[in-house]
């Protein structure tokens, strides 16, 4: 027997179903048919393929039968029918029992007999010779399809009759999946095929060989209309022929007219969204537009539903691909087909916007290119109160040989139309009401032709409140310095479509949801957007030193400018790059507010802080993140550096306003980076070596510079007992040095353990040296400083004023002897020489009379020798003026006075009698006016003040005014 039904199968629910029916195992089904048989007697029904035939007579004797106890008792005055089989003699040596109620004999088994009984007897064997079928297909079968060996059994039972119209002109196909194994097959008057061509006229019937042929199998239905020699079906279009099976299913209507007409689709109220290449739609329902211009074929776009495109026009021939699911009992194609008048373009897509939403649209076969030389419009349905800006978001240029490529607009309210735009330019924005836009190639080179494709999308909203609000940013004074206005977490974050649209305007019709601003102009920007705390600000400066000579001395102010923190907007990132020669290094201070170095035991709680990173082209190094309110005074690094403000919230306007970070060029330093830091009394500094925790980079040398607080001891701590590195070449070294003279200086290899903690009561330096490390090790350090007051001992006290008292009784002794000697000792006088001549020597033309004439190597007078004698002999030097009474020159006299030795060198001559040294000749630099005092005869030689108290004439000058001339003073 064989179903045949024209009616869609419902879709299997599982293993062991067909449709809502739920399969039993084979052997409890043949159990069905037998009780249903029974019930169906003892009901008084009439077996299949009988009629109805009186109960049997009982036979005299017989005993009668027992009532089983699944038998219901026969109600109250009326007799029970009994169907069971009259009892027939056994054979011999079989014998009978009962068991729950049953008989069943036990022995060879009689012939079948007539009636109730055979067709019973009938039924078992019907059932024995399925079970044997099933264990059958259990051995042929995969494990798979041995599951389902019963739908194996009975799928003969399922079958399909498609027929097609002559006159529709469609034809089905029904084929394999592309890329699965032919595990499933088409049966078709017990032949077997894959495949199966349904052409016009055709009326075929089938059945497929498993359960699931919507895992195996796809459809296309392909409808082919002449518009061009026949009338053509405008209207609705139907989903044709019904009753097909469910599988993935592809509808395909091949409409071919002339170019001097088009053809108009127009969809229902769901309307269409488009979708880029590759892009599935949630529904799996989708649709593929082409247009057919003579021989040549032209991707409009995939769409799917619940979108705004209303309506496509296209210019002569249109092929239109409508994908369904298995699953879902569509009935009708969602567009119908109206013929208009030529377009004289490619298409033209109709979109209808309402509310604040956005599409996104692309060039016909996008990403492949757009025909060359051809036209394509689309038109937006837009409401008069709202906006709409357009951007674009991927496009490609062709080499063009004639004509340009460009955008041309037709705004109603714009008293220019059209209005062309380059792609590259920036897009209308901010329009009011519906706006045409069209996309116009060129022709392309034929060597180098190039792809023109776009991308782009159109973005509606409600006008703002404030959009004729402009704020002003002043850049004009500023250099080399750009700044951006974004949406936060751009550029990794796209927005989704249904995200609200911020946009920032330069003018009324150029705004984009990124704009970017560079120094030496003035700007007045608006927003359109509801929510301004959705937007950021990111900036970047960059400051360069080429030559030293021109850079040193100039600080440079690291702060936010003003245009910025004005805006009504968050700063997110502001980064300065410093850029100087390998022989200039970078010097960054934060008199006031000092730096604190961000680890994880010190924490920053402010609203920004400061990320430095120092880069040279073969290696980089992160110095660290720091924030205000530490102890770091001042770094000093080279190579270029790159610092970064981030902020963290909107504190930073109002925190930021102290900023007093500031940079300068110096000359080349030793290490790759010094630290100066000066904490304040009793605080607690931990500090870091940089580029954490990725290790130091080889052969890098790190200082700091603590400044330890008068009055305060400073306790210096390592956070492990090693460095925890092993060096493939050189060595690691931490050293230790206080700055005062003669400060012994700790050093510590890599191999060794870290000194102990310990007190540095003076300034000190703290250096770490790398090696190049091997593999999987690198070189970090963490250490603690901390500050206490220091701790005078009694005992230091008590000696330090004994050795002031004893200090003090030496120095008033000493004053007491010096005065008294000073009082007894008796002055040093010479003898007056009334024929001296006291012309300078050495120089003849002054002086008249020879060495040997003249007695100028005779003291005239020789003052008290207290007078120069006491402050020699009070100096601290190694000489020892020698003091002592005139005592007249015995010695010979030659032309040229001798010249004395200097006082370094007088404790080291030696007199001798037979040598005579040449005298030194004096410069002309020796020209000095003479004047001496001479003592009366009679003068008290005790008396230290006599030349002051002497009332005579003691000043005479000894030179008389006819010797003086031709002197040179």
């Amino acid at each position: 027997m064989i179903w045949k039904a024209r009616d869609p199968v419902t879709p299997p629910k599982g293993r062991g179903e067909i449709g809502d029916r739920q399969l039993k195992p084979l052997s409890e089904s043949v159990n069905d048919i037998g009780n249903g048989q029974r019930k169906a007697f003892r009901a008084g029904m009439t077996p299949p393929g009988q009629g109805p035939k009186p109960p049997p007579p009982r036979q005299a004797g017989s005993t009668p039968p027992r009532r089983g106890g699944d038998e219901p008792a026969p109600p109250a005055g009326r007799k029970r029918r009994d169907f069971t089989c009259p009892a027939q003699p056994a054979p011999p040596g079989a014998r009978w029992s009962r068991k729950r109620r049953r008989r069943r004999r036990r022995g060879p088994a009689p012939a079948s007999a007539p009636g109730p009984c055979g067709e019973m007897a009938a039924g078992r064997a019907l059932a024995a010779l399925l079970a044997a079928l099933l264990v059958a297909s259990a051995q042929l079968f995969p494990r798979e399809e041995r599951n389902n060996s019963v739908l194996y059994v009975f799928s003969f039972l399922v079958s399909f009759t498609i027929s097609l119209h002559k006159a529709d002109n469609t034809t089905v196909m029904i084929k394999l999946k592309p890329g699965l194994s032919p595990s499933c097959r088409i049966r078709m008057k017990n032949v077997i095929r894959s495949e199966l061509k349904i052409k016009p006229g055709e009326n075929v019937t089938f059945t497929f060989t498993c359960s699931t042929p919507e895992k195996y199998f796809i459809m296309e239905i392909q409808k082919n209309i002449d518009c061009v020699s026949g009338l053509c079906p405008f209207g609705d279009v139907h989903l044709y022929p019904l009753g097909l099976p469910r599988l993935n299913r592809t509808y395909i209507w091949d409409v071919k007219a002339s170019t001097k007409a088009g053809l108009e689709l127009k969809f229902s109220t769901s309307w269409l969204r488009q979708i880029e290449p590759g892009e599935t739609c949630p529904d799996s329902v989708s649709y593929n537009i082409s247009s057919c211009i003579d021989k040549a074929v032209v991707n409009i776009g995939t769409f799917c539903r619940n979108g705004s495109v209303s309506r496509i026009k296209l210019l002569g021939g249109v092929i239109v691909s409508l994908h369904l699911p298995w699953h879902l009992p569509l009935t009708t194609s969602g567009f119908n087909i109206a013929n208009r008048a030529s377009i004289k373009r490619l298409c033209i897509i109709e979109s209808i916007l309402k509310g604040e939403s956005s599409v996104t649209l692309m060039s016909p076969n996008y990403p492949l290119g757009f025909p060359e030389d051809e036209l394509m419009t689309w038109q937006f349905v837009i409401p008069s109160n709202m906006r709409a800006s357009v951007f674009f978001h991927n496009y490609s240029l062709s080499n063009c040989e004639r004509k340009e490529e460009r955008v041309e607009y037709y705004i109603p309210s714009s008293p220019s139309n059209p209005e062309v735009f380059k792609l590259s330019d920036s897009q209308p924005a901010n329009i009011a009401g519906s706006f045409n836009m069209s996309l116009q190639g060129c022709d392309q080179d034929a060597q180098n032709p190039g792809i023109l494709r776009l991308l782009f999308q159109v973005v509606i909203q409600h006008p703002q409140i404030d959009e004729n609000v402009t704020h002003l940013v002043d850049l004009s004074k500023e250099k080399n310095m750009t700044m951006t206005i974004h949406l936060e977490r751009w550029p990794s974050h796209i927005p989704l479509m249904s995200e609200p649209i911020c946009l920032i305007c330069k003018d009324p019709r150029t705004c984009d949801r990124v704009l970017t601003l560079t120094s030496g102009a003035v700007y007045r920007i608006s927003f359109l957007c509801k929510d301004l705390s959705r937007l950021r600000i990111t900036a970047e400066k960059g400051i360069g030193c080429m030559d030293i000579r021109w850079c040193r001395g100039k600080i440079y102010s690291l702060s936010v400018p003003k245009a910025i923190t004005r805006l009504p907007i968050q700063l997110h990132k502001f980064t300065w790059k410093l850029l100087a020669t390998d022989l200039i290094n970078v010097e960054i201070t934060s008199p006031s507010l000092k730096l604190q170095q961000h680890i994880p035991e010190q924490r920053c709680n402010t609203s920004y802080s400061y990320s430095i990173v120092s880069a040279t082209p073969e290696t980089g190094m992160n110095v660290g993140v720091f924030c205000p309110g530490g102890s770091i005074e001042k770094i000093q690094m080279r190579n270029n550096i790159t610092i970064s403000l981030n902020t963290f919230g909107k504190r930073f306007i109002s925190e930021s306003i102290p900023q007093d970070l500031k940079m300068s060029f110096v000359p080349h330093i030793k290490d790759e980076c010094t630290f100066t830091v000066s904490p304040n009394p009793k605080a607690e500094v931990y500090l870091q070596a940089p580029n954490s925790p990725y290790g130091l980079p080889p052969y890098v040398s790190i200082s700091w510079f603590i400044v330890v607080p008068s009055k305060q001891t400073a306790r210096l701590s390592f956070s492990r007992d090693r460095m925890d590195i092993a060096c493939e070449t050189g060595r690691a070294y931490i050293n230790i040095k206080e700055e005062i003279l003669g400060a012994e200086e700790i050093v510590c290899r890599e191999d060794e353990l870290l000194p102990q903690p310990r007190n540095m009561h003076h300034n000190f330096w703290v250096n770490v040296s790398n090696c190049k490390p091997v593999d999987k090790t690198q070189l970090t350090l963490q250490f603690r400083v901390t500050f206490v007051d220091k701790q005078i001992d009694l005992g230091i006290i008590l000696g330090v004023v004994a050795g002031a008292g004893v200090l003090t009784a030496i120095g008033l002794t000493v004053f007491c002897i010096k005065k008294k000697k000073k009082k007894t000792q008796n002055a040093l006088v010479g003898v007056y020489n009334a024929n001296v001549n006291t012309q300078m020597p050495g120089k003849k033309g002054l002086f008249e009379k020879g060495r040997q004439n003249s007695e100028s190597h005779v003291y005239a007078v020789i003052d008290d020798a207290v007078v120069y004698g006491h402050l020699l002999k009070e100096s601290n030097g190694s000489v020892t003026p020698e003091v002592d009474v005139y005592r007249p020159f015995d010695g010979p006299i030659g032309n040229l006075p001798p010249s004395p030795p200097p006082f370094s060198f007088r404790k080291d001559i030696k007199h001798s009698s037979n040598t005579e040294e040449e005298p030194l000749p004096l410069t002309d630099t020796d020209q000095d006016t003479y004047t001496f005092a001479h003592q009366k005869s009679g003068q008290s030689e005790d008396n230290g003040d006599a030349n002051k108290k002497d009332k005579g004439d003691t000043s005479v000058p000894l030179l008389e005014n006819k010797e003086q001339v031709g002197l040179v003073e």
